[in-house]
């Protein structure tokens, strides 16, 4: 029976003992490390893009689907009807006609308001523009 009792305390000490010289592991949720959720609407309901030019300059938007060019001029916003579930894989490209770049903040306002704040960017390349895809998500192009 002694034999079995320092065998048993033994081995616990050494499997103690080496679990303490291990990296322990924390599990955490995506919440603590995924960052924002992406934006995201209803496929097939109709969603409205409004757009705020917040640079000094003016900018251009464009939806690609035969659309002429609208200017948006510094302060100004317009608000685009977009998609009814026939017009597939929306979206709005903008541009300064100097080239600068453009950062696009975006928002979900309510269900089906996508709004998008036009800001200078002082990296190279920026935001081009947005992309709704069939299934309700929102891409930055």
């Amino acid at each position: 029976m002694s034999k079995l009792l320092s065998a048993t305390l033994i081995t616990t000490t050494l499997l103690l003992g080496f679990n303490h010289s291990l990296d322990l592991a924390i599990a955490g949720t995506c919440a603590s490390q995924c960052g924002a959720k992406p934006l995201q609407f209803t496929p097939g309901r109709r969603i409205r893009v409004q757009v705020v030019n917040k640079t000094p300059n003016p900018i251009y938007l464009e939806k690609p689907q035969g659309s002429n060019p609208i200017l948006l001029r510094p302060g100004q916003q317009v608000r685009l009807e977009q998609g009814d579930g026939t017009e597939p894989n929306v979206s709005v490209v903008f541009w300064n006609e100097n080239g600068l770049s453009l950062k696009a903040n975006l928002s979900k306002p309510n269900f089906a308001t996508l709004q998008v704040e036009l800001r200078p960017e002082w990296r190279i390349g920026g935001d081009r523009g947005i992309y709704i895809r069939d299934d309700g998500r929102v891409q930055m192009l």
